[in-house]
């Protein structure tokens, strides 16, 4: 659906689809709304959206000043399993903090935990509140505060919108149950950690008219002038694309913890597991490092990929892969026997990797080999690229044609310049400033308001979501898979097929949540 596309309306009418139709309606009549006429920046409450967040970990925390400054935004609800500031981790001991204070506008604000890094959901209550406080929001009549994200949808009749920015392998179901209670909704990536859970995300989000937006969209570069000179023939038939990153910047874990610390006072671990199989609390699954796990994370491709290649995704219609190739690290120990053995991995993500992606030949273009790298592995460096006398980079992104190469300066595809080919014709061809996007919450509340879908809608995710999830399938495999895309379906790996899904536990199934 484009984005000017107008969803259609259900019957009734509540406060979500009020506060979508006043906007469009007013629009229409061209009636400005009272609060830009007096001046004040002042938002009547029936003009703002009610927001539910989910998360309150650092990077939970991290994203909320942008929304809850937004002046047509109330976070009136927040929810996380985990109550106290109680081993978080962050890249620095006070950034968050402070910046936090800031948000409050209290120099002396301590989380209360046993360290100095906030978290959890009495921080955010203090948070959200604190910040209404020094605003003087004579709307705000204090936040809402739940550890279970389905009782609050039960029990909340009040919300229009949800950001949710909790673990990986909670996000399916938290957005399943979100869009089944209409309510629109934001999140951060991976759509699921499973294929088969994503697909069942997107196609219940392509099915509703709630507006939906996957944060990383905004950090996607534009591939306007990398099109315009494949198109133009200046590198000749595409044949590669090579993307590679310094991630993991968090531990990759080689075995399975054995020991048994103590559960953090305050913390739900029943409800952090949520749809995963029971298993003994411990710190190595939670907070920053939970994206080393294959049950609860999606590894370096589902954390960075979706900023980087969704946008070429888009451009060169890359999508229903059919090979799907890995190469990675592996990780030897010594037994009590003094044997040396190379340790069966089936838990965690390998320490770096090496994926290919086989995309075959369209209507428009031949087929295409899409490469991915982590953990410090990168792709061969041409030749002319060292008659530059600069460094290969630690994260970057090459097309490589059969006469030329593209290389960008930097992870995304921003800055694109010819290393080879037909110099004469890139510099002849013009290439079109592309348009500015408004921010991401920006975009957002629009789309909310005006009944609308935007760019980075859930419907637009099936081909990052899918190719994500299969790179964490086949290295978890261990093997070269060949993948059916039509029926979702590994064709030579009965093991493979069992890693598109998951087991739920009762109470969280996907299909009844």
């Amino acid at each position: 659906m484009k984005e000017d596309e107008k969803t259609s309306p259900k019957e009734g009418m509540t406060r979500r689809k009020f506060v979508a139709g006043s906007a469009t309606a007013a629009a229409g009549i061209s009636i400005v709304p009272a609060h830009v006429l007096a001046g004040s920046g002042h938002v009547p409450p029936s003009d703002k959206i009610n927001v539910a967040y989910i998360g309150m970990g650092t990077q939970g925390l991290r994203e909320l000043p942008q929304m809850i400054t937004h002046p047509e935004v109330q976070v009136t609800t927040i929810c996380d399993p985990q109550k106290k500031a109680i081993d978080y981790y962050d890249w620095s001991p006070t950034g968050l903090l402070n910046s936090m204070r800031d948000l409050i506008g209290n120099s002396k604000w301590e989380t209360g935990g046993n360290n100095t890094i906030p978290g959890g959901l009495d921080n955010g209550e203090q948070i959200v509140n604190g910040y209404y406080a020094k605003v003087k929001d004579k709307d705000n009549k204090g936040c809402k505060t739940y550890t279970d994200f389905r009782e609050m949808f039960a029990k909340e009749d009040g919300i229009d919108a949800v950001k949710i920015m909790a673990t990986d392998h909670l996000h399916g179901v938290m957005a399943m149950a979100a869009m089944k209670k209409g309510l629109h909704l934001t999140m951060h990536k991976p759509i699921a950690n499973r294929l088969i859970e994503g697909k069942k995300v997107i196609d219940q989000a392509t099915q509703s008219s709630v507006t939906t937006h996957l944060i990383p969209w905004e950090s996607n570069g534009d591939m306007t002038p990398i099109m315009a000179w494949i198109e133009g023939g200046v590198i000749g038939k595409l044949k590669e694309l090579h993307n590679w990153s310094h991630r993991p910047v968090w531990p990759q874990y080689t075995q399975i913890p054995e020991d048994k610390p103590p559960l953090p006072e305050g913390f739900d671990w029943d409800l952090w597991l949520g749809p995963e199989a029971d298993r003994t609390y411990h710190p190595y699954y939670t907070n920053m490092v939970f994206r080393g796990w294959y049950d609860f994370g999606g590894g370096a491709m589902a954390d960075m990929g979706h900023y980087s290649l969704w946008t070429v995704f888009n451009a060169l219609g890359l999508e229903k892969p059919t090979i799907v190739e890995p190469n990675f690290v592996h990780v030897c120990d010594i037994q009590d026997n003094l044997r040396a053995y190379k340790i069966r991995n089936d838990f965690a993500y390998p320490l770096a990797s090496k994926v290919r992606f086989r995309y075959p030949a369209r209507a428009d273009r031949g087929a295409v080999d899409l490469y991915w790298y982590d953990g410090g592995i990168k792709p061969s460096v041409p030749d002319s690229y060292y008659d530059q006398s600069i460094q290969w980079p630690s994260e970057g992104m090459m097309f490589v044609g059969e006469s030329g190469i593209i290389l960008t300066n930097g992870f995304h595809v921003r800055d694109p310049f010819v290393l080879e080919g037909d110099m004469k014709l890139a510099a002849e061809i013009k290439v079109q400033e592309p348009p500015e996007k408004p921010g991401g919450v920006e975009r957002f509340v629009r789309g909310v308001k005006e009944g609308r879908q935007i760019q980075g809608s859930f419907r637009e995710a099936w081909p990052i979501t899918e190719a994500v999830n299969l790179y964490g399938v086949a290295l978890r495999a261990g093997t070269a898979l060949k993948y059916d895309p039509d029926n979702l379906k590994i064709t030579n790996d009965d093991t493979a097929n069992g890693y598109l899904d998951r087991s739920y536990r009762p109470g969280w199934e996907i299909d009844k949540i």
